[in-house]
């Protein structure tokens, strides 16, 4: 079975719907009753998701859920407010449009996951809301001095609560950056993978979707590099090859 796939970049609107109906991401999706858009909104200087690609996909996820599914878009931003960069963003204006929640993963309701395989962390405060639903993570393709790379599984460092783990005097995420930043990514993913992913590498002329290890990979050498090169896709390889969850 593959495993995703990558389209030539021709537009948001086009290529959304295109490799989602490539990849017949719809069969999935009808199983699940809540459904998280998890897009890249880490501060105000930072690369980030556009809404315009989430709306492809949202409009997408809303034609072909099942009739009770709930659907949310949540973030937890890095020293920023997160609710601040979903106005500054355009992510209100969308949530109003399509009568859809808005999540601020830094002040939610949060569980204790443990795991023998964390690297750095005993135990994660981790979002429920994450935990029990299908996760979509939506980041946009970026080379970054901090996580190397802007992918699908460094998109969810923003699982990590600033309520938990910033500093005293600071509200950026301390807690996450004791140790080198590849294992606060190693350790969040355990805790939960996402689910799918679409990726906009629309810079690079290219739209990717499907598994989310899997597709890091492929966005690893569309950036130029091996993805063997890359820390945390390493770590996070030798740890588990990614199940496969189901069939696209």
């Amino acid at each position: 079975m593959v495993k995703g796939a990558a389209i030539k970049f021709v537009s948001y609107q086009e290529s959304v719907r295109n490799i989602l109906n490539i990849l017949r991401i719809e069969h999935e999706i009808r199983k699940h009753d809540k459904i998280v858009l998890k897009p890249f909104l880490r501060d105000a200087d930072s690369p980030f998701t556009k809404v315009e690609f989430v709306e492809e996909v949202l409009k997408f996820i809303m034609e072909k859920k099942n009739p009770v599914a709930e659907v949310f878009i949540a973030e937890g931003s890095d020293g920023e407010d997160t609710l601040y960069l979903f106005e500054e963003k355009g992510y209100n204006k969308l949530a109003e449009k399509y009568s859809i929640g808005l999540i601020d993963l830094n002040n939610t309701e949060l569980e204790d996951v443990y795991d023998q395989k964390f690297k750095k962390f005993e135990n994660i405060k981790y979002p429920s809301i994450l935990k029990n639903s299908f996760v979509i993570s939506l980041p946009v393709l970026s080379k970054d001095n901090e996580l190397e790379m802007i992918g699908s599984l460094s998109n969810m460092i923003g699982a990590f609560p600033s309520s938990e783990y910033r500093g005293f005097f600071s509200r950026k995420k301390s807690g996450i950056r004791k140790n080198h930043i590849r294992y606060s990514i190693h350790d969040i993913v355990k805790a939960k993978l996402p689910d799918f992913t679409l990726i906009d590498a629309s810079e690079q002329g290219y739209v990717l979707a499907g598994l989310p290890l899997d597709m890091d990979k492929q966005a690893a050498k569309i950036l130029g590099s091996e993805w063997k090169m890359v820390q945390h896709l390493r770590l996070i390889e030798d740890t588990f090859s990614e199940p496969k969850k189901y069939s696209i």
